[in-house]
């Protein structure tokens, strides 16, 4: 007899994201249950979707959290497990392979967190990538940083944001910075710093075809957005720019290269200064931060997290149609504040859609039929926020929920 009873799906997060991701499960007829850290227990979740909520300390090890989930499975039949940030996505493909839960298991999910697996494989698909080496053999990086002019970068491989990244301009900051590390060197990579336009592309993905790919030019680079402080801005390419086909043809090329089956991407390219070359940075399959999903679904109606719970439930079994499309186009300006509530009523063009309401937070979401009209808002309102309301903090060690 077929299996009739609703589908149950854990959402695992350790940070507060992917609420519209639970309404949707729950509206499609599932089960929800939600495992957390203890800290966001009352944030605002979703708790008329949700059946169940479990917490875990932070940083709990991976076998802990494998024992409190197998445990969870004695009393709920889990049939789908989902990690809303990509800080859980190790653990949670670790879970779907010891529960045998169908979705992207250990191999692939390396492909969308280690940047030495993602450039590894991007390079053998004919990606063009800057040039890297693993943190591994000092002969290696001795040859590398004779061969590759500097300066060069020092990435962790499984962060996100800037988040750990070094800028080093000689050979004599490395070494310092490999003693201080130890055993952790392994667990990095150095790459060639190639100044130029970063851009992102996010996508829904169903059966590995790309059904959605729309293409964003970040304002000021975020690593130096992250690590220098400063006035955070993208917004939608013009659908038929030279710009947004290169790259749109390049992400098709990188998820297929990859392997990508389903749901939602978020992928960095960069366009160099010096010979327009375009290179591929990193992809994530998880839906953007910083308001990106917000972009997204005002210039084309496409809610991400929306969609990439529609892919999940159905896990290929069911049919799958992406809703129609616009075309219209998007931006977002934002930036840590001085202020506590910051008052942006002073902007007031009807272009406007929405204000950021966040602790020492100041940010504006922009709609318009004219993606022109949208990119001079955001070089006009870039030098006013930094006036008005700009404030800067460290770029964090490691990431906080």
């Amino acid at each position: 007899m077929p299996d009739t009873r609703p589908i149950t799906i854990l959402c695992v997060t350790s940070y507060e994201k992917g609420q519209e991701f639970m309404r949707t499960c729950k509206a499609l007829g599932c089960t929800v249950l939600l495992l957390t850290v203890e800290k966001l227990r009352h944030a605002d979740w979703p708790f008329d979707c949700i059946a169940e909520v479990f917490t875990m300390p932070e940083n709990l090890p991976l076998e802990a959290i494998l024992y409190s989930v197998s445990y969870l499975a004695r009393y709920h039949q889990i049939d789908r497990i989902v990690a809303l940030d990509e800080f859980d996505m190790e653990n949670v493909s670790a879970l779907r392979e010891h529960l045998r839960i169908p979705g992207m298991g250990l191999t692939t999910v390396r492909y969308f967190r280690d940047k030495l697996a993602m450039r590894a494989r991007a390079k053998e698909a004919g990606i063009p990538v800057p040039e890297f080496v693993h943190v591994l053999n000092h002969r290696d990086l001795s040859e590398f940083m004779a061969r590759v002019p500097p300066p060069w970068l020092l990435k962790p491989r499984s962060q996100a944001s800037g988040i750990g990244m070094r800028k080093l301009h000689d050979q004599a900051e490395l070494w310092p910075l490999l003693e201080q590390l130890g055993d952790q060197q392994s667990f990095y990579l150095l790459e060639q710093f190639v100044p130029g336009a970063v851009f992102h592309v996010d996508s829904v993905v169903s059966e590995k075809n790309v059904l959605l790919c729309e293409a964003h030019a970040y304002g000021t680079p975020p690593l130096d957005t992250s690590h220098q402080g400063g006035v955070f801005t993208t917004r939608t390419l013009p659908r038929d720019s030279a710009d947004s086909r290169a790259l749109v043809v390049m992400n098709r090329q990188l998820l297929e290269g990859l392997g990508f089956l389903r749901g939602v991407t978020h992928a960095e390219f960069l366009k160099s200064h010096s010979d327009g070359r375009c290179f591929f940075i990193e992809v994530a399959a998880r839906v953007g931060g910083a308001y990106i999903s917000d972009i997204v679904e005002a210039a084309s109606g496409i809610n991400l997290w929306r969609e990439w719970a529609r892919l999940e439930v159905g896990a290929g079994k069911s049919a799958y149609q992406l809703p129609a499309v616009r075309r219209d186009y998007a931006g977002i300006i934002l930036s840590l504040a001085r202020q506590e509530q910051p008052d942006t009523s002073s902007y007031n063009d009807p272009e406007i859609i929405y204000r950021v309401k966040k602790y020492h937070h100041a940010g504006l979401l922009l709609k318009s039929s004219n993606a022109q009209r949208v990119e001079e808002l955001l070089a006009a309102y870039a030098p006013r926020f930094a006036n008005d309301f700009l404030a800067t903090a460290p770029v964090p060690d490691r990431p906080s929920s």
